[in-house]
């Protein structure tokens, strides 16, 4: 087995393979990052017949190679930048840094410590991430569009608008406005771009909600059938998962998402604090979830909370024990999902042959 770092720049890849049994350079390779230079990269790879692609951040500038390399049929793993940095600190060479002992640093974090997490072929969770990302966008846009609006307008009405603005009701309070000064014709020219960019916006977002909900209909998901769980958390939660059999356990997903209590011990004293680590986005999505079945007066959600209340603890205790049993639940129903659809594929595969 050959193991071969990759350290990828925005124009140029470096590849140096490492015997693992020797942790020795055996060869290395420089490429144009175009598809010609992918393949001669894998014509120079091929005199190893046994070989594993260790790419340094193939969640970023060197995620096109690693997916072709995945296309391509090749075992292939990530390894993240400050591990290879943690190698080069601790080898000879007085801290020497270039691509290729950049890359033969990754091969060796792949080989020696551990710190590689293997790369697949995209999925449904990738779509969905790339749906949910650009909806923060819009949202963010739009919040600040209608900002800008109700600025505009409390410069041009007594009072300003009502807080809870909308694009009918701006338009209306467009419409009967009527500018005295040329400065205020400028803000009601810049009021009205900002009222279509806000209509824009919306109709966008109807959009985005329209292609996960047709997304997670084509992959067949449950996660919605849970309360408080729409299309939009639907797909927050499954596209920042990824793979949720890739945690060995409830408890480890309730960690990765930061709704496991964190234990601090010590001698004979221990106790448990909030954590403020793990993903913070499915932190916040889990929170928005709870509040919903919180306010749903006959959720199981709400009668869980209300058992909790009842047992002696306070309201945001009530609230971490409810989100840490969402995350325990929306972990086995994503588990769930995922074996069906392991079921599904194989029961097709064997009809079609």
């Amino acid at each position: 087995m050959m193991l071969i770092g990759v350290d990828p720049h925005k124009s140029s890849h470096t590849a140096t393979a490492v015997d693992p049994a020797t942790n020795t350079d055996q060869g290395s390779a420089r490429i144009d990052a175009t598809n010609t230079g992918y393949r001669r990269l894998l014509v120079w790879a091929r005199q190893w017949p046994k070989r594993t692609w260790a790419v340094e951040n193939a969640e970023g500038l060197g995620h096109h190679l690693a997916m072709w390399l995945v296309a391509s049929g090749e075992d292939v793993v990530d390894v993240a930048p400050a591990a290879t940095a943690r190698v080069r600190q601790l080898s000879r060479g007085g801290r020497r840094k270039n691509d290729r002992i950049d890359a033969a640093a990754a091969a060796s974090v792949a080989a020696l410590h551990g710190d590689a997490r293997p790369v697949v072929a995209e999925t449904h969770a990738d779509s969905l991430a790339l749906l949910d990302e650009r909806r923060k966008n819009l949202s963010s846009n739009r919040t600040r569009s209608v900002n800008q609006l109700h600025a505009l307008l409390r410069e041009l009405l007594p009072g300003g608008a009502p807080t809870d603005l909308t694009a009918t009701k701006a338009a209306a309070v467009l419409r009967r406005l009527r500018p005295i000064t040329a400065t205020d014709r400028v803000r009601k020219s810049i009021a009205k771009d900002l009222l279509a960019d806000i209509k824009r916006y919306d109709t966008q977002l109807a959009d985005n909600a329209a292609a996960m909900d047709e997304l997670l209909d084509l992959h067949g998901t449950t996660l919605r059938e849970i309360p408080g769980v729409g299309p939009v958390m639907a797909a927050r939660i499954i596209g920042r998962t990824r793979r949720a059999s890739r945690f060995p356990n409830a408890a480890a997903y309730a960690n990765y998402t930061g709704t496991a209590p964190v234990e601090i011990a010590s001698a004979e004293s221990s106790r448990h604090r909030l954590s403020r680590y793990g993903d913070r986005e499915l932190n916040s999505a889990l929170h928005t979830i709870a509040m919903i079945q919180i306010r749903m007066r006959t959720s199981v959600g709400r009668s869980y909370y209300d058992k909790k209340i009842g047992a002696g603890k306070s309201p945001k205790e009530a609230k971490r024990c409810l989100k840490r049993r969402l995350a325990d639940r929306c972990w086995r129903t994503m588990t769930r999902d995922e074996r069906q659809a392991a079921r599904t594929t194989l029961t097709r595969h064997t009809d079609a042959a």
